[in-house]
């Protein structure tokens, strides 16, 4: 793919931020400092195919943005900022119109008139996206020198695609749609945000540690072992029926050990734990990881409000033999899952903070647990509400950056209701296994004639 870089600049907040604001990272915020950047794809289809001639694309697209994000960046100022650390290795983000070493947010403007909205949404794999989504592989902790966020918008052959990079260090998913939906907000017209962020990170967790990092660390490294495995991404589309199926059938033999109906997310994604499990072929007594990083807004004590800007999740952890959770019905699965997130409340959350502040530890993929299966994003964020002015997006991705075995986004399905998309990372040969299994994918026999429509995909039951 041709793709050209036409300009680079960089956006400040419309009006000046007044004085030097200062933020300690928290408790939260740390372990994800050697994580990469968070990224994240929009892509666009224009309905007028005048909007993407010039001058009207400068005019009526790039410069509506740029203007929106100045704006937004009044109340996100954080995100025009950049990450610095004092003498003893306290950590902080800052943001100071004065400084001249803080350029804001960089802003990209690139073009590849060769390519469709089609041609970046025909596969599931990352390895096209990387030249549409900056900063690949780039550390959180580089944010010391580099901008907070960075955008990349290219004008395509019938639309248009967003890649953005977002250091984790200073925000997380809820934090990062929030911010989205604002700057498109006032993209559309609106004059300010509906819902202003809570920016006093010393409200969350007011302790200082003091980290000794001064070199990015690989979040893949590992115990001096083999390298990692070379992976594979796929992107599994669960329509409202095949939810519906999986929840009930989940929900169909409550274990009576004290467990509660079980919820879309516990249902869907024990499903996909138990299937992947099946999929690597483990031995009963290997034992495998679920991990899902939970937002603590609502679990802390007293509760932080949902516009808390930061990050605010922690890794909850469990974990079964794999013999066990292959042998049982879904719900053995379900209710694994539901008594780690009901039993991580904030008794849990303060006790995990003050251990971790303890001997404090820098994240690795690795961590995340043996033959895991692990959990980001959330269906919850409303990405396909992210409309700048000209319609909602085609999809919406996550690049190539924090991906690892097991590791899966999901993301709410674009045919709305509670369809779910989900992005998953395996070893190729468990990818193949597992879109073979008609059991995973509900595919049915119905009047001799199968639901599936032949492209791991199905209709009726099974997936869209």
């Amino acid at each position: 793919m041709k793709i050209k870089i036409t300009s680079k600049t960089h956006v400040k907040p419309n009006k000046p931020i007044l004085g030097k604001q200062q933020f300690q990272l928290t408790t939260f915020d740390l372990p994800y400092l050697a994580f990469y950047y968070n990224q994240k794809f929009l892509l666009y289809k224009f309905q007028n195919p005048l909007d993407l001639e010039e001058p009207t694309f400068q005019n009526n697209v790039v410069e509506k943005l740029k203007d929106g994000l100045s704006s937004v960046l009044e109340d996100f100022y954080q995100l025009a900022g950049k990450l610095a650390k004092d003498d003893e290795g306290v950590f902080r983000v800052e943001y100071d119109a004065d400084d001249e070493e803080i350029n804001g947010v960089e802003f990209s403007v690139a073009e590849a008139p060769d390519v469709s909205v089609g041609d970046l949404t025909v596969e599931d794999g990352t390895s096209k996206l990387e030249e549409f989504v900056p900063y690949s592989r780039i550390s959180n902790l580089e944010g010391l020198s580099r901008p907070l966020l960075v955008i990349q918008v290219t004008k395509l052959k019938d639309g248009l695609a967003m890649g953005l990079a977002l250091n984790h260090a200073v925000l997380d998913g809820t934090a990062t749609w929030h911010f989205m939906s604002s700057w498109a907000e006032i993209c559309r017209g609106a004059k300010t945000i509906s819902t202003q962020p809570f920016l006093d990170r010393a409200k969350a967790r007011d302790t200082r540690v003091k980290l000794d990092l001064t070199a990015p660390k690989d979040p893949n490294a590992g115990d001096g072992a083999a390298e990692p495995p070379q992976l594979v991404e796929k992107v599994f589309r669960f329509s409202d029926s095949a939810i519906h199926t999986i929840k009930s059938r989940a929900n169909s033999a409550i274990p009576s050990d004290g467990s509660k109906p079980f919820s879309t997310f516990q249902s869907l994604t024990s499903h996909i734990w138990r299937h992947v499990t099946l999929a690597r072929g483990l031995k009963p007594e290997d034992i495998t990881v679920f991990t899902v990083f939970a937002d603590c807004r609502r679990r802390v004590d007293p509760p932080m409000p949902e516009e808390y800007f930061g990050n605010m999740i922690q890794a909850i952890f469990t974990g079964t033999a794999a013999g066990l959770l292959a042998a049982h019905g879904p719900e053995f699965g379900a209710s694994v899952v539901q008594k780690a997130i009901v039993a991580h409340d904030a008794r849990v959350v303060n006790a995990r903070n003050e251990e971790w502040e303890k001997s404090p530890k820098i994240f690795q993929f690795k961590d995340a647990g043996v033959n895991c299966v692990a959990v980001g994003s959330s269906p919850r964020f409303k990405v396909y509400e992210v409309d700048f002015g000209w319609g909602k997006p085609e999809t919406v991705r996550s690049g190539s950056n924090n991906r690892f075995n097991g590791m899966m986004y999901l993301y709410q399905g674009k045919a709305g209701g509670i369809s779910i998309d989900v992005e998953i990372s395996l070893e190729a040969h468990v990818m193949e296994k597992l879109e073979q299994s008609k059991e995973f994918l509900l595919i049915e026999e119905e009047d001799g004639k199968s639901l599936s429509n032949g492209n791991g995909n199905a209709n009726g039951n099974g997936l869209v």
